[in-house]
Protein backbone atom coordinates (compact mmCIF):
# COMPACT_ATOMS: atom_id res chain seq x y z
CA UNK A 1 0.00 0.00 0.00
CA UNK A 2 1.22 3.49 -0.88
CA UNK A 3 0.18 7.07 -0.13
CA UNK A 4 0.62 8.73 -3.51
CA UNK A 5 3.36 11.01 -2.17
CA UNK A 6 6.25 10.59 -4.62
CA UNK A 7 9.61 10.14 -2.86
CA UNK A 8 11.85 10.69 -5.85
CA UNK A 9 11.98 10.72 -9.62
CA UNK A 10 14.08 7.92 -11.08
CA UNK A 11 15.37 7.42 -14.61
CA UNK A 12 14.90 4.32 -16.77
CA UNK A 13 18.35 2.98 -17.72
CA UNK A 14 17.31 -0.25 -19.42
CA UNK A 15 13.97 -0.86 -21.12
CA UNK A 16 13.15 -4.39 -22.27
CA UNK A 17 9.94 -6.03 -23.47
CA UNK A 18 9.07 -7.42 -20.04
CA UNK A 19 11.25 -5.48 -17.63
CA UNK A 20 12.71 -2.14 -16.58
CA UNK A 21 15.85 -1.07 -14.81
CA UNK A 22 15.53 2.25 -13.01
CA UNK A 23 18.26 4.45 -11.51
CA UNK A 24 17.32 5.73 -8.06
CA UNK A 25 18.74 6.65 -4.65
CA UNK A 26 16.19 7.18 -1.91
CA UNK A 27 13.93 4.18 -2.63
CA UNK A 28 17.00 1.92 -2.54
CA UNK A 29 18.03 2.89 1.00
CA UNK A 30 16.42 -0.17 2.62
CA UNK A 31 15.37 -2.26 -0.38
CA UNK A 32 15.37 -6.05 -0.37
CA UNK A 33 14.65 -8.55 -3.14
CA UNK A 34 10.91 -9.04 -3.42
CA UNK A 35 10.04 -5.58 -2.06
CA UNK A 36 7.42 -3.49 -3.82
CA UNK A 37 8.14 -0.10 -5.35
CA UNK A 38 5.51 2.08 -7.01
CA UNK A 39 6.73 3.08 -10.48
CA UNK A 40 4.42 5.70 -12.02
CA UNK A 41 1.72 4.43 -9.70
CA UNK A 42 2.19 0.76 -10.55
CA UNK A 43 3.12 -1.61 -7.73
CA UNK A 44 6.09 -3.63 -9.03
CA UNK A 45 8.38 -6.21 -7.41
CA UNK A 46 12.12 -5.61 -7.13
CA UNK A 47 13.80 -8.63 -8.74
CA UNK A 48 17.35 -7.27 -8.75
CA UNK A 49 19.15 -4.23 -7.34
CA UNK A 50 22.58 -2.71 -6.84
CA UNK A 51 24.83 0.19 -7.82
CA UNK A 52 22.09 2.82 -7.64
CA UNK A 53 19.46 0.99 -9.65
CA UNK A 54 16.80 -1.68 -9.42
CA UNK A 55 15.08 -4.00 -11.88
CA UNK A 56 11.41 -4.96 -12.06
CA UNK A 57 9.58 -7.38 -14.32
CA UNK A 58 6.52 -6.31 -16.31
CA UNK A 59 3.74 -8.86 -16.70
CA UNK A 60 1.58 -8.76 -19.84
CA UNK A 61 -1.41 -7.66 -17.68
CA UNK A 62 0.65 -4.74 -16.37
CA UNK A 63 1.56 -3.69 -19.90
CA UNK A 64 -2.11 -3.90 -21.00
CA UNK A 65 -3.43 -1.72 -18.16
CA UNK A 66 -0.69 0.86 -17.77
CA UNK A 67 1.42 3.24 -19.82
CA UNK A 68 4.66 1.54 -18.70
CA UNK A 69 5.11 -0.04 -22.13
CA UNK A 70 5.61 3.47 -23.54
CA UNK A 71 8.66 4.16 -21.36
CA UNK A 72 12.08 4.26 -22.96
CA UNK A 73 15.64 4.71 -21.77
CA UNK A 74 15.98 8.09 -20.01
CA UNK A 75 12.23 8.28 -19.21
CA UNK A 76 11.69 9.81 -15.79
CA UNK A 77 9.53 7.83 -13.36
CA UNK A 78 7.73 8.62 -10.12
CA UNK A 79 8.94 6.31 -7.32
CA UNK A 80 7.51 5.53 -3.90
CA UNK A 81 8.24 2.84 -1.34
CA UNK A 82 5.31 1.12 0.40
CA UNK A 83 3.76 2.75 3.45
CA UNK A 84 5.33 1.71 6.74
CA UNK A 85 2.89 1.04 9.58
CA UNK A 86 4.31 3.92 11.64
CA UNK A 87 4.25 6.48 8.77
CA UNK A 88 1.87 9.38 8.25
CA UNK A 89 -0.71 8.90 5.52
CA UNK A 90 0.05 12.13 3.64
CA UNK A 91 -1.95 11.39 0.51
CA UNK A 92 -4.61 8.69 0.32
CA UNK A 93 -4.67 4.90 0.23
CA UNK A 94 -3.09 3.92 -3.09
CA UNK A 95 -2.68 0.24 -3.88
CA UNK A 96 -0.46 0.61 -6.92
CA UNK A 97 -2.98 -1.46 -8.87
CA UNK A 98 -3.52 0.77 -11.89
CA UNK A 99 -7.11 0.62 -13.15
CA UNK A 100 -6.35 1.98 -16.62
CA UNK A 101 -4.38 4.57 -18.52
CA UNK A 102 -5.98 7.92 -19.29
CA UNK A 103 -4.85 10.61 -21.71
CA UNK A 104 -3.91 14.21 -20.94
CA UNK A 105 -6.23 16.42 -22.98
CA UNK A 106 -4.81 19.79 -21.93
CA UNK A 107 -2.55 21.54 -19.45
CA UNK A 108 -3.22 25.18 -18.65
CA UNK A 109 -1.78 27.57 -16.09
CA UNK A 110 -4.00 28.91 -13.31
CA UNK A 111 -2.23 31.22 -10.90
CA UNK A 112 0.99 29.44 -9.98
CA UNK A 113 -0.62 26.03 -10.54
CA UNK A 114 -1.40 23.98 -13.63
CA UNK A 115 -4.78 22.44 -14.44
CA UNK A 116 -4.49 19.04 -16.11
CA UNK A 117 -7.61 17.81 -17.95
CA UNK A 118 -7.45 14.03 -18.29
CA UNK A 119 -9.74 11.79 -20.34
CA UNK A 120 -10.50 8.60 -18.46
CA UNK A 121 -12.02 5.35 -19.70
CA UNK A 122 -15.81 5.32 -19.31
CA UNK A 123 -15.66 2.44 -16.81
CA UNK A 124 -13.70 4.62 -14.34
CA UNK A 125 -15.90 7.73 -14.45
CA UNK A 126 -18.43 6.55 -11.79
CA UNK A 127 -15.56 6.40 -9.26
CA UNK A 128 -14.29 9.91 -9.99
CA UNK A 129 -15.96 12.64 -7.95
CA UNK A 130 -15.24 16.31 -7.39
CA UNK A 131 -12.98 16.79 -4.35
CA UNK A 132 -12.35 13.05 -4.25
CA UNK A 133 -8.97 11.36 -4.57
CA UNK A 134 -7.35 9.96 -7.69
CA UNK A 135 -3.83 8.70 -8.29
CA UNK A 136 -2.31 9.98 -11.55
CA UNK A 137 1.10 8.43 -12.31
CA UNK A 138 1.06 7.34 -8.66
CA UNK A 139 0.57 10.90 -7.37
CA UNK A 140 -2.26 11.48 -4.89
CA UNK A 141 -4.32 14.34 -6.36
CA UNK A 142 -7.71 15.90 -5.67
CA UNK A 143 -10.28 16.03 -8.46
CA UNK A 144 -11.26 19.65 -9.20
CA UNK A 145 -14.02 19.06 -11.76
CA UNK A 146 -15.61 15.99 -13.30
CA UNK A 147 -17.15 15.91 -16.76
CA UNK A 148 -18.85 13.10 -18.68
CA UNK A 149 -15.58 11.57 -19.92
CA UNK A 150 -12.82 13.59 -18.27
CA UNK A 151 -11.75 15.28 -15.05
CA UNK A 152 -9.36 18.00 -13.95
CA UNK A 153 -6.74 18.15 -11.22
CA UNK A 154 -4.78 21.16 -10.01
CA UNK A 155 -1.04 20.56 -9.73
CA UNK A 156 0.90 22.84 -7.38
CA UNK A 157 4.44 23.98 -8.29
CA UNK A 158 6.09 21.63 -5.74
CA UNK A 159 4.34 18.57 -7.18
CA UNK A 160 5.11 19.63 -10.75
CA UNK A 161 8.82 20.12 -10.06
CA UNK A 162 9.21 16.92 -7.97
CA UNK A 163 7.41 14.43 -10.24
CA UNK A 164 7.44 13.36 -13.87
CA UNK A 165 4.36 15.54 -14.53
CA UNK A 166 6.82 18.25 -15.57
CA UNK A 167 7.68 16.08 -18.60
CA UNK A 168 4.06 15.54 -19.68
CA UNK A 169 2.27 17.24 -22.57
CA UNK A 170 -1.22 17.01 -24.04
CA UNK A 171 -1.65 13.62 -25.70
CA UNK A 172 0.52 11.68 -23.21
CA UNK A 173 -0.99 8.65 -21.52
CA UNK A 174 -0.94 8.53 -17.71
CA UNK A 175 -1.67 5.76 -15.23
CA UNK A 176 -4.91 6.14 -13.23
CA UNK A 177 -6.00 4.47 -10.02
CA UNK A 178 -9.39 5.43 -8.61
CA UNK A 179 -10.16 5.43 -4.91
CA UNK A 180 -10.39 1.85 -3.63
CA UNK A 181 -13.08 2.83 -1.11
CA UNK A 182 -15.46 3.78 -3.92
CA UNK A 183 -14.94 0.40 -5.59
CA UNK A 184 -15.65 -1.46 -2.33
CA UNK A 185 -18.81 0.57 -1.69
CA UNK A 186 -20.07 -0.24 -5.19
CA UNK A 187 -19.32 -3.93 -4.72
CA UNK A 188 -21.17 -4.01 -1.40
CA UNK A 189 -24.16 -2.10 -2.77
CA UNK A 190 -24.43 -4.49 -5.74
CA UNK A 191 -24.98 -7.38 -3.33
Amino acid sequence: MFTGIVEEVGTVTVCEDFGLTVAAKQVLEDVKLGDSISVNGTCLTVVQFGEGQFRVDLAPETLRRTSLGELSESSRTNLERPLAVNDRLGGHIVQGHVDAAGRIMSIRPEGDCFIFRIRAPKKLMPYIVEKGFIAVEGISLTVVNRGAASFTVSVIPYTLSNTNLQDKVAGNRVNLEVDILAKYVESLMAR
